[in-house]
């Protein structure tokens, strides 16, 4: 099974919150609005802030902001500051895992298209589109044969 951490689940719940408002917000508001424990939100700000996707100030003030509009974020990067290379298997271009059989496995760059189909539509989600309401109809993804990559068809 597929699936992200919990960590990058709240980053994606913390950056939403961030894009609801203009203003510096605080850790422990945060974690007031969000229902996340206060440490995790500090543990994921203080992550996705080394990721350049949030900044921080100190002091009384202080707080934290996106550094980018919610448009320009896309999910495939808030996964990428707090889980690494987007990677299905060991075997796939850019796995941080090293595969023992990579050289007789037949397998062997079989992957590939499906890991870029995977962030293609990570890619195209953005927070901006996290946050919209969600609509009664299913979202179809859709294959476009000549440049290979998944697409979300609205």
């Amino acid at each position: 099974m597929l699936r992200l951490s919990k960590l990058t689940d709240y980053a994606v719940v913390v950056l939403t919150q961030l894009a609801e408002g203009q203003d510096l917000q605080t850790s422990p508001a945060i974690a007031a609005r969000t229902g996340i424990p206060e440490p995790t939100v500090a543990k994921v700000l203080k992550t996705l802030s080394a990721a350049g996707l949030v900044a921080s100030s100190r002091g009384a003030r202080g707080g934290y902001r996106l550094l980018k509009p919610p448009a320009r974020i896309p999910v495939a990067e808030v996964i990428r500051a707090m889980d690494g290379p987007i990677a299905l298997t060991a075997c796939v271009d850019g796995s941080v895992i090293e595969c023992g059989s990579r050289g007789m496995c037949p397998m062997h760059g079989r992957w590939d298209p499906v890991n870029a189909a995977i962030t293609a539509a990570l890619t195209a989600i953005s927070l901006a589109d996290m946050r919209r309401p969600l609509r009664p109809a299913c979202v179809q993804p859709r294959h476009d044969r000549e440049t290979n990559i998944l697409q979300i068809a609205e």
